[in-house]
Formats: C-alpha cells, structure tokens, sequence
C-alpha cells in the first residue's frame, strides 16, 4: 500500500493534508473534498487505510 499511497499524494488532481500531534502523524488524501486514503504513524508503526475503491484514484506511471 505504501507505493499506492505515494501514487495517490502525489496526484496533482488530489488534495492532502498532515496532521501531527505529539508522535503521532495523520496523512489525509482527498479527492472532490472525499477521503480515498489515511495513513497513520506513530513511533515506528506505520498503518495505511484506503477507502472503497481507492484503486480507480490510481494513476499509471
């Protein structure tokens, strides 16, 4: 997932937005004001989420 949520934050077409809080970092992606994509950090464990059909958010490279 990693590599997919690169693909979609770097998305010209997509927003995002970065949520630090102490040790914890939240990276939200939207796309048309919807959330396609979380990812959450916290000490060394690193969690990505994807919402339905995040796949079509997907650009080719």
């Amino acid at each position: 997932m990693k590599t997919e949520f690169d693909n979609l934050r770097l998305n010209s077409a997509h927003q995002y937005e970065v949520d630090n809080n102490g040790d914890k970092q939240v990276v939200k992606i939207y796309c048309n004001n919807q959330l396609i994509a979380k990812k959450l950090k916290q000490k060394k464990s690193i969690r990505f989420f994807g919402a339905d059909g995040y796949e079509k958010h997907l650009t080719a490279e």
